[in-house]
């Protein structure tokens, strides 16, 4: 295998070569400690507040996109053949203002200003790609940017007004398009690239056959995909995680294929990816999956990532364990595939060997006479994690429920089923009084933990509650999970 030992991005406007980085080197230090480019804000250094906010444009089929990230816990070895936009980049020639930061001029979106450039950076984005958006679409895009001097309201008339002082079709980065294109290609030499500083080492595999010979190279390697969750092991446990290998390049982790049966997914597909997949199968998902995290870390988390690091409150587990989904994992050239729940074992424990990753995930397409639902509970409505997180996928025929499947997060040391409130619900009749008496088999299922999110007896009443919301919700004229025809 040729192997490479820098490196290589766009910056702005300038290309960039590293042959120096260390595996905790963090994008937002890159920025404001190297290149004193200090418009780029910390805040939290968690991917919670946005301050930090910076577009990577990077090829995926060939095709360039940028999402907004949170460049606190963007790793720097991730952008291997990438091309970062930062708040300095959006100013004209001579100076004059964007768009997007001449209408938060106009209609006052800014007061202290620290997080101002967060949210430029997410309106821009928001921009590029849809002109003119609803409320709705511009609360959704700024669900990772917290402002705690304006409020909302300026901003979100800011939002609704830059197509006013501009066209995207004007922008520099719609302008360059072709030509960064064609030098984010060249960059993209398919090489395996190692970088080292101090003894920290960062491997890019050249593909996915490479990263499974890697990983039987170094089997305790760190696995990173987006860093949403190890991105804080760096800044705030100080953590060792050399040696680090990267997935989020490999555009064969990156596949969404819909099949007659299965919605199969890469392990390296993000969570803004595969929303439109998984709610056109399973529209009850679209507002569930709006609410994980913000944009920027639903730009940069992956499934597989949220499956392999075993959360107990992981917010797709129970969701994917409730439809039936299995996953496939690797070593060296060998697969295997077990249903997702069983990937779980104990808490910090999964079926996963050294040397061995996350390769895909398979959903079933949706089975006739099947109702769906899924349920996230948490202290703050947007960007924040689950308290209890609950999916129910219920086969009724003939007005008798056949089949069941209930999954929890946060209400043990994995996710996991419900399995005696299943049993309670086969074979019983398709109404509220059937659901409200499976609910209480949840104690028999679970003994939850108390902790600063909630505490025991507040998770078992609100998943008891679940259960009639569910029937509840199915009665609603606007109910998106009625039995097929």
């Amino acid at each position: 295998m040729t192997t490479r030992s820098e490196i290589r991005f766009v910056l702005n406007n300038r290309d960039v070569t590293l042959d120096t980085v260390s595996a905790s080197d963090t994008l937002l230090d890159f920025l404001r400690i190297d290149r004193r480019l200090t418009g780029t804000k910390e805040g939290c250094a968690e991917g919670d507040c946005g301050a930090c906010t910076v577009l990577v444009g990077r090829l995926q089929n060939g095709v360039l996109r940028y999402e907004p990230v949170n460049a606190c816990i963007r790793l720097t070895a991730s952008l291997d053949a990438c091309h970062v936009v930062s708040v300095e980049y959006l100013s004209g020639p001579n100076g004059k203002l964007h768009p997007v930061q001449q209408a938060m001029v106009d209609h006052h979106g800014s007061q202290c200003g620290f997080c101002t450039p967060g949210f430029v950076m997410s309106l821009y984005a928001l921009w590029m790609g849809n002109p003119e958006p609803s409320e709705t679409e511009i609360e959704t895009a700024l669900q990772g940017n917290l402002c705690r001097c304006t409020g909302y309201e300026p901003i979100i008339k800011a939002a609704k007004a830059v197509t006013a002082h501009g066209s995207p079709a004007d922008d520099a980065l719609t302008l360059e398009r072709a030509a960064m294109t064609a030098k984010l290609a060249q960059l993209r030499d398919g090489k395996r690239v190692e970088v080292s500083s101090g003894g920290s080492r960062c491997i890019l595999p050249a593909s996915v056959d490479d990263l499974a010979e890697v990983l039987l190279e170094t089997p305790d390697a760190t696995i990173i995909a987006g860093a949403t969750d190890v991105g804080l092991w760096v800044t705030k446990f100080l953590r060792d995680i050399s040696p680090v290998v990267f997935l989020s390049h490999l555009d064969e982790l990156r596949q969404l294929d819909v099949t007659e049966d299965e919605i199969k997914i890469g392990a390296g597909v993000s969570y803004t990816d595969s929303r439109t997949a998984m709610s056109d199968d399973y529209p009850h998902l679209a507002a569930f999956w709006d609410r994980i995290a913000g944009w920027q870390i639903r730009s940069m988390g992956s499934i597989g990532g949220n499956i392999a690091n075993g959360s107990p409150i992981g917010d797709t587990p129970p969701v994917l364990i409730a439809l039936g989904a299995s996953i496939t994992l690797r070593k060296g050239g060998v697969r295997r595939t077990i249903p997702i729940e069983d990937f779980f074992i104990d808490y910090g424990k999964q079926d996963i060997s050294k040397g061995e990753f996350l390769e895909s995930i398979s959903v079933p397409r949706p089975a006739k006479d099947t109702i769906h639902a899924a349920y996230k509970i948490s202290k703050r409505r947007d960007e924040d994690i689950s308290s209890v997180c609950a999916a129910f996928n219920v086969t009724v025929e003939g007005g008798t429920i056949t089949a069941a499947r209930i999954a929890f997060g946060g209400m043990a040391a994995t996710p996991k089923r419900a399995a005696h409130a299943e049993a309670a619900l086969v074979g019983a009749a398709w109404s509220e009084a059937a659901l409200i008496a499976a609910a209480q088999r949840l104690g028999d299922d679970f003994s939850p933990l108390s902790d600063w999110r909630a505490s025991s007896d507040y998770r078992l009443q609100v998943s008891k509650n679940l259960f009639r919301k569910f029937w509840l919700d199915q009665q609603s004229d606007t109910a998106t999970n009625r039995l097929s025809a």
